[in-house]
């Protein structure tokens, strides 16, 4: 008889999003006259800009004829695609070439399967606040124990990020196999600076740790971002970048 991932048993509580939106409807229908500042998923609120419209056209046209159609693309990406990747971070001072670039359908997704790489043994540290997937992916996969009544799950080590360390989180003290880093870190903003991402990639190297430099919301996040802050931690065998 098929068993169910008794795992599943362990998520502590639903999914951080979808509760935010039960009680900002609560809160608006109870409050109709409000003007609310939404925090939880981060919508669009503009139209496309007329270059990605046209992109989209010239795509859907390229499909519509028999010398242009393109049916399942190669596993790892489109080299055009992967080329113009590779030349954007190699134009930000980053050692990337276009065989190391692989085109996913999404971070949410890399960030669920590439811990599937790393045994059910290793030792995961996230920071806190962190981004909720990072935490119920390994509790989905065995990594940890039950939630305590704060929500924290037995076997992860968390790392504060809060006001009083300047959001950044101190390296841990206990043996880890696997670091979760949220740079700009969802929930609060924060952006980690190019020493502090040093820091983390050398620990990495000298300790043959792994390191998930998970980057969201990467293109807001690059125009706003502070002056000592690096567009991204290059990669290394070690260290691969989300």
């Amino acid at each position: 008889m098929a068993k169910i991932n008794s795992n599943y048993q362990k998520l502590a509580a639903g999914y951080l999003f979808p509760e935010i939106g039960r009680r900002v409807s609560a809160f608006s229908a109870a409050n109709p006259d409000a003007k609310i500042i939404r925090l939880g998923i981060g919508d669009v609120v503009l139209p496309l800009a007329k270059p990605v419209i046209d992109a989209v056209h010239a795509a859907t046209d390229e499909m519509g004829r028999l010398e242009t159609f393109k049916g399942y693309g190669p596993e790892q990406g489109y080299e055009f695609l992967r080329e113009v990747i590779a030349e954007h971070f190699q134009s930000q001072g980053a050692d990337v070439s276009a065989d190391e670039v692989f085109v996913s359908d999404g971070s949410k997704c890399d960030t669920g399967n590439i811990q599937e790489i790393f045994s059910l043994d290793a030792i995961v540290a996230v920071t806190d606040p962190v981004y909720p997937v990072y935490v119920d992916t390994n509790v989905m996969a065995g990594r940890t124990g039950t939630a305590n009544a704060s929500g924290r799950y037995e076997g992860l080590v968390y790392m504060p990020a809060t006001a009083e360390n300047g959001f950044n989180p101190a390296i841990p003290e206990e043996r880890v196999d696997l670091i979760y880093l949220c740079s700009p870190n969802n929930p609060t903003g924060a952006v980690l600076s190019r020493e502090a991402l040093e820091k983390w990639v050398d620990l990495s190297a000298r300790f043959t740790r792994s390191l998930a430099h998970v980057r969201l919301q990467s293109n807001s996040a690059a125009s706003q971002k502070r002056p000592d802050s690096p567009d991204c931690a290059a990669p290394t065998p070690l260290c691969p970048a989300i």
